[in-house]
């Protein structure tokens, strides 16, 4: 198994500039490590480059749900429900502890989009084309019993209500864990490693990429036969580093999400309801917190940009409130928020709400391969696609080539929820000695799930060291996400690789000053990266609130 240490960074992009890859994937986000995943499953040498880090983008920023997509059958968009649907089972089957059974209420109101007929349809058919099992099929629920699911629910506009099950996870984790499982498997996966170039032979073609280290500026390159574009929202500025005339253009939806005390919006589950405009938003418990989302509106410019307005703020308290009266949401209440962008194939005439998520694959001139649009439930089928694509153009297929649906992901060699329960109380029995307690252990498991033990193990090498005993299990897992996660800045750590930006706001500067300098120890650095990094951790929590 390759390192996947932050302190090994340099020489992995050094050693990377003397070899030559079947496939150069760049974009670090679910798409591209979906890629990097099946294609070092199938034996093939794979480089990926992440220009910030992974899942910085749109992979940390979705609505952390793994759903067939209700809303697609009103464009309907059948296909997309049926392989999402499908792909919701082959995760929860890889990836037990990140992805989760979740019930959800599905309000139906007088003039609302669905009325109980209709919603009884929508429902069946999305079942029926999401291959439900039997013991997890909807129920329609009367006025009285959506209420006793749901006080909060508007009673003088509630018809009933229907209960079905979705799938929550949390995107940034999930997409770091298929990145470790390919890196387990020989892929070679680099963060603030942006790509500045192409490598062209005498024919034009792309034969390598120019790429830079964020950190020392250090530019090497590359050499691969394939390379894949899988850059999210920026997957149109890589492609014009190679072809200006480009057929298709992405559109850019902006989606945000807003993140309040569970006490100001006390949800007894997550719900998906009407909101103003036509569209559905879903409000979701996380612990002690309720998260809201999301808008879909477009957005241009530049997508490292894209922010929480007061026009957003105001539209899904609206909704929240419109739906539940009684709580009486206010823009006070705000915790912290999210804004992720969808990057949508562009078609003449249609709004973002109407432009499918369908997936596309775009080959430029010069043969680089782009690959757009989807969702993140969908990453695994898109990468089929993609190696599809390369076996067409050429890519010989390796005969002990291991199918990406039958892999546990990184810590998910789980076979059922039994084994989950089982590991959980064995590691509550081992941390006792040092200060991780049943809650922790708990949220560890849901982040790293069998590298759980591994945090632990270092929590006691750490132990005789740390004077302050209480900070231990938190300096274990800092440890842990450098070593073994690729953690560079204290941004990948608290919003990344923990969600603790959005989640534990309230605390979070406090853990943050308390953590601080055992974080810049472990990565050794210098005086201007250690005063640059915290100031942008702390620009980094002023922009979770709204501007004007």
């Amino acid at each position: 198994m390759r390192s996947f240490s932050a302190l090994n960074r340099l020489k992995l992009l050094e050693e990377s500039g003397k070899q030559h890859f079947d496939l150069i994937i760049i974009g670090g986000g679910i798409t591209g490590a979906g890629v990097a995943l099946d294609a070092a499953a199938a034996g093939y040498r794979v480089f990926l480059c992440e220009a910030n880090d992974f899942a910085s983008g749109t992979s940390s920023k979705s609505t952390k749900l793994i759903h067939g997509g209700l809303r697609y059958l009103k464009n309907l968009q059948f296909g997309v429900v049926r392989k999402t649907g499908i792909e919701r089972e082959v995760l929860y089957r890889n990836a037990m502890h990140l992805v989760r059974p979740e019930p959800m209420l599905l309000p139906v109101i007088r003039k609302g989009e669905l009325g109980m007929f209709s919603t009884r349809i929508a429902l069946w058919m999305y079942e029926f084309l999401a291959g439900v099992k039997k013991d997890m099929r909807f129920k329609m629920l009367n006025k009285e019993s959506a209420l006793m699911e749901e006080p909060l629910l508007h009673k003088d506009n509630l018809l009933g209500a229907a209960l079905y099950t979705e799938y929550r996870t949390d995107d940034s984790r999930l997409t770091i864990s298929v990145i470790k499982k390919a890196v387990e498997l020989g892929a070679v996966c680099v963060n603030y490693s942006p790509c500045k170039g192409f490598v062209k032979n005498n024919s034009s073609k792309i034969e390598g990429i120019h790429v830079i280290d964020a950190f020392t500026q250090k530019s090497f390159t590359v050499k691969g036969r394939f390379i894949i574009n899988a850059a999210g929202p920026w997957v149109d500025d890589v492609r014009h580093l190679d072809d200006n005339n480009l057929n298709k253009n992405l559109v850019l939806s902006k989606g945000v999400h807003l993140v309040f005390p569970h006490f100001k919006l006390p949800v007894k589950q997550s719900a998906y309801f009407d909101a103003p405009g036509g569209r559905m938003v879903f409000a979701i418990p996380r612990g002690n917190k309720t998260y809201v989302g999301t808008t879909d509106t477009l957005f241009s410019g530049n997508p490292g940009t894209a922010g929480i307005t007061r026009s957003d703020l105001n539209y899904l308290i609206e909704a929240c409130n419109n739906m539940f009266p009684d709580i009486a949401l206010r823009a006070d209440d705000l915790l912290s928020s999210w804004t992720g962008l969808r990057p949508l194939i562009a078609k003449q005439g249609k709004g973002t709400t109407e432009l499918s998520r369908k997936d596309e694959i775009f080959i430029s001139p010069g043969g680089l391969i782009s690959i757009a649009g989807g969702k993140l439930t969908g990453y695994r089928h898109m990468a089929e696609n993609v190696m599809k694509k390369l076996h067409q153009k050429g890519l010989k297929k390796k005969s002990k080539a291991i199918a990406s649906r039958h892999l546990k992901l990184s810590g998910a060699e789980f076979n059922n929820e039994q084994e989950i329960a089982e590991f959980i109380e064995q590691q509550i029995g081992e941390a006792k000695q040092i200060g991780a307690g049943e809650k922790m252990i708990i949220s560890w498991v849901e982040r790293y799930g069998r590298n759980t033990s591994k945090i632990v193990e270092i929590a006691y090498e750490l132990w005789p060291q740390i004077v302050e005993k209480e900070l231990v299990p938190l300096f274990a897992e800092i440890n842990y996400a450098i070593h073994s996660e690729m953690v560079c800045t204290p941004l990948d750590f608290w919003e990344r690789r923990t969600g603790k930006l959005y989640f534990n706001f309230d605390k979070l500067a406090e853990e943050f000053e308390l953590s601080y300098p055992f974080f810049c120890q472990q990565l050794n650095l210098n005086e201007r990266l250690i005063t640059e990094l915290k100031y942008k951790f702390y620009a980094a929590m002023d922009a979770v609130k709204p501007s004007e």
